[in-house]
């Protein structure tokens, strides 16, 4: 076998994919941009090792690859998962039609509907069998009452089976099972487990992401053949193939596609980007750091704080309640393909609608016949029609006048760089608002935090979305285009493993709490074995689930730091006294005379893998001078009415410590950086590009 010497990393977006390989021996790194697919985005990432290839790149060298995808997150977003099935406790078939009894969306919503269930009554079948909540057998499994069930869904033509019992998390025999006696009756037929998907307490959430696990794996499944096909048909022979997971780490493709895993893939795409801002911009991550992925169809937004991403293990997506470990991330439709329009009461939106990669903004000119933000930057002079992706694609800039003129300007009557600049201000101010209100939830002064922007526009709104935030710094990365996908060299093998059992903290003993952590870590051990990664290499961090009796919530309690090798009476009351510290620290107070209760134990796995390594780059003794990376001067509108000459420069001519006054523009193969009157920008010894408002 050839020298394994590349790690590869891909990142499916809207619009384009993007790979970034490195060079381990030199620490080169290539970047390719290629179109998505969004009919088969395998496709797209076929065509971009193909690329590579092309270059001279021997398939066979490529040791490491790992992807990030949104193929589960269109999938729920555009309802087209498998047809699903549901077997439940006899007696709780309404579950999935009462849910919390939560309502969301607006209270006095006359015509507020619930989402569509993922499996309707129809398809929904009672079991005979009950645990108590200790999980003592009281029913037992009806095997017949499965059979016939398993039939009745198999000729109804189901492709997956969600098996969600009352209090399996606590003994999981009946489900397990129940999934023998499928495969027996329905071969071929997916089968997802809640004592798998999410062995926790509550009802509703636990058969939720269940669900969402039964109507997504087929469909990753189909992918991840295809992929994995074409990456063997292409030379591709390694075995190390990872996906992004939504908490920020990587998981083998076998992983992703058993077990349970898929749901644990929503949030892959945009987690990647904001890995790879704690990790290539760790002195700013501790600070604090606001992350804008402005790709071609949506933007990304998370926080990092004291070096990580903020988590979540509760959320929302699709109106689907999703209660899995992933990076608290918000997206809005602010992409690059956003379609402006004017609306029937005469006012300019953008979004949520998007051009995609098929047929694209207008200035692609591929049919596309909408205006688009990408087409309004182009009008506003922001985008070169000559050096759009290096060249390596021409934009029509009079089809973005025209789009723009018919569908924007004239019904408003007004002129298309006004139009444009309403087009661009709309978008800016969407993204500022999603920032402002995700900070004020969390208590953070904007003024203090870095915004570091990225995806293929981010680098051409941030200045302006940071003057909307009264944020003075951006730190643009060397390659913004291909970010999350870098992100994606930049992260370890991670699993999450969780098991409820509600009882109160003082009733627990050390030998308890430690016997369940064992037994989660021999799974863990026992998973990473069969996905072929070292057991040996394993590193774990425990966590607890806390509450206060009476509480209908708890917090996650960190075990770090608190006990060495096994759990003992001080680290019982250890945990209990971090729990007061952060619930004091979070929602303002601490009932210290209060009981405690422990809902969940958590256990997280993570196995090294080989990191992407920012070097250090001197200042040249002899630096070029800002002048020798000037490519020449073109007119920007940032009011849409007066134009502002702006030297161009070629990124990659700007040397260590030189300085670049705004009004500028910066253009790279993979980006635009926009330099507002007022700002200067300064390369840095990370080759980062830092912007600040008055600097001299």
């Amino acid at each position: 076998m050839a020298n394994q010497r590349y790690r590869l990393g891909v990142d499916v977006g809207g619009t384009h994919t993007d790979l970034v390989l490195l060079d381990v021996a030199s620490g080169e790194l290539m970047v390719e941009k290629v179109s998505s697919t969004p009919k088969n985005p395998a496709l797209g990432v076929l065509n971009g090792v193909m690329r590579f290839v092309a270059r001279g790149v021997a398939p066979d060298e490529i040791a490491f690859f790992a992807h990030g995808t949104t193929i589960t997150t269109n999938a729920l977003l555009e309802m087209r998962g498998a047809r699903v099935g549901l077997l439940i406790t006899a007696g709780f078939r309404a579950i999935q039609e009462i849910q919390a009894q939560a309502r969301d969306g607006n209270l006095f919503d006359y015509f507020y509907s619930k989402p569509e269930p993922i499996a309707p009554q129809s398809l929904t079948r009672e079991i005979p069998e009950r645990s108590d909540h200790a999980g003592a057998v009281l029913t037992p499994l009806d095997h017949e009452a499965v059979r016939v069930a398993a039939r009745e869904l198999r000729d109804a033509g189901v492709q997956s089976i969600a098996v969600c019992y009352l209090f399996s998390f606590m003994n999981p025999a009946h489900e397990e099972e129940t999934r023998r006696i499928i495969h027996e009756e329905a071969p071929g037929v997916s089968v997802s487990l809640s004592s798998e998907v999410l062995p926790r307490l509550r009802e509703w959430p636990r058969m939720s992401t269940t669900l969402l696990n039964a109507y997504l794996e087929p469909v990753l499944v189909r992918y991840i053949d295809h992929l994995n096909k074409g990456l063997d048909d292409a030379g591709v022979v390694t075995q190390q193939r990872f996906l992004m997971q939504s908490n920020g780490g990587v998981m083998p493709f076998a992983a992703a596609i058993s077990g349970g895993k898929t749901v644990h893939t929503l949030f892959s795409g945009p987690a990647a980007g904001a890995q790879a801002s704690a990790w290539l911009a760790q002195t700013d991550a501790k600070s604090g750091l606001v992350t804008l992925d402005m790709g071609g169809t949506s933007a990304d937004i998370a926080f990092i704080e004291g070096g990580a991403p903020l988590e979540v293990t509760e959320g929302v997506i699709a109106r689907r309640q999703i209660d899995v470990p992933a990076l608290d991330m918000t997206t809005i439709s602010a992409g690059g393909g956003s379609i402006a329009s004017v609306d029937g009461a005469g006012f300019l939106v953008v979004g949520p609608q998007s051009a995609g990669a098929d047929p694209g903004p207008a200035c692609y000119g591929r049919g596309g016949e909408r205006p688009t933000v990408t087409d309004a930057d182009v009008v506003c002079g922001y985008l070169n029609p000559e050096y759009f992706l290096g060249g390596a694609q021409r934009l029509d800039v009079a089809a973005s006048h025209a789009a723009i003129k018919k569908h924007i300007a004239d019904p408003l009557k007004m002129d298309v760089l006004r139009a444009a600049d309403g087009v661009r201000r709309i978008v800016d101010m969407r993204m500022a608002d999603e920032v402002r209100v995700f900070a004020a939830k969390r208590g953070v002064d904007l003024s203090a935090f870095t915004l570091l922007p990225f995806g293929g526009a981010g680098a051409v709104h941030a200045a302006a979305v940071a003057e909307e935030l009264n944020m003075r710094r951006i730190l643009v990365p060397p390659r913004p285009g291909a970010f999350s996908a870098l992100g994606l060299l930049c992260t370890d093998v991670v699993h999450d493993y969780i098991r409820s059992e509600l009882m109160p903290l003082d009733a627990i003993t050390p030998d308890h709490a430690e016997a369940i952590y064992r037994q989660l870590e021999a799974r863990a051990h026992e998973e990473i074995a069969a996905e072929g990664l070292d057991p040996d290499a394993a590193r774990f961090s425990r966590e607890l689930d806390m509450r206060y009796t009476g509480q209908g919530y708890e917090l996650r309690t960190p075990l770090d730091g608190i006990f060495e090798g096994a759990l003992d009476a001080n680290a019982m009351a250890a945990a209990r006294a971090r729990f007061d510290e952060r619930h004091a620290q979070i929602h303002g107070h601490a009932a210290k005379e209060r009981p405690v209760e422990v809902v969940s134990y958590r256990l997280r796995l993570r196995v090294a893998v080989p990191k992407y390594a920012q070097g250090l780059h001197e200042t040249p003794a002899s630096p070029r001078a800002v002048e020798d990376a000037c490519k020449g001067r073109r007119t920007i509108y940032f009011d849409g009415a007066t134009g502002s000459s702006a030297n161009v420069y070629e990124r990659d001519k700007l040397d260590v410590g030189v300085r670049v006054l705004g009004p500028a523009v910066v253009e790279q193969f993979d980006a635009t950086t926009i330099i507002p009157p007022g700002w200067t920008g300064r390369v840095d010894q990370h080759r980062n590009l830092v912007l600040e408002k008055g600097a001299a």
